[in-house]
């Protein structure tokens, strides 16, 4: 009953040229708009629920849980200096298993000078750690970020 309603009232709102109801049919139009159109044609009529029926079909299948992909992890260092640091990094990394890139940034100036910058450390205190691009910095910070939660958080997400 309330489908032919619609449909009926959507029949006399449609343009049919000019006349006295011409300006009454425009406002009644605008306002059917307004109000999402709720008076409609029975093809649109059709279309909506099938298209209801699609997302409620869509929405009540299980949800897919989505793999989240790690954060990138790399460590810059220099190849035979802090070696001893560079082993804790590592070993940190490894036990809460981080997954990370070494580089070896020997005589690469324009890595080096980015690293420094972006770090705000001096060459001596490699090897630096980044998180996602984000610099962490040497060992000390790398423990502060684990033992805060930072780390996982970073690199696994919430």
């Amino acid at each position: 009953m309330l489908d032919t309603i619609r449909t009926t009232l959507h029949e006399v709102i449609e343009p049919r040229g000019d006349g006295p109801l011409a300006l009454p049919r425009m406002l009644a139009r605008r306002l059917n708009g307004l109000f999402g159109a709720p008076l409609c044609s029975a093809e649109e009529l059709a279309k909506r629920r099938a298209a209801r029926r699609k997302l409620a079909e869509l929405s009540s299948s299980a949800p897919t849980k989505l793999a989240r992909e790690v954060a990138p992890v790399v460590v810059y260092f220099e190849k035979d200096r802090n070696q001893r640091l560079i082993d804790r990094v590592e070993e940190l990394l490894k036990a809460r298993s981080v997954p990370y890139r070494s580089l070896d940034v020997t005589g690469d100036e324009a890595t080096m000078s980015f690293i420094t910058r972006e770090a705000k450390c001096e060459e001596d205190d490699l090897p630096i750690v980044y998180v996602a691009g984000t610099p962490v910095g040497g060992y000390n910070q790398l423990v502060e970020w684990d033992v805060s939660g930072k780390l996982k958080t970073a690199v696994f997400g919430a």
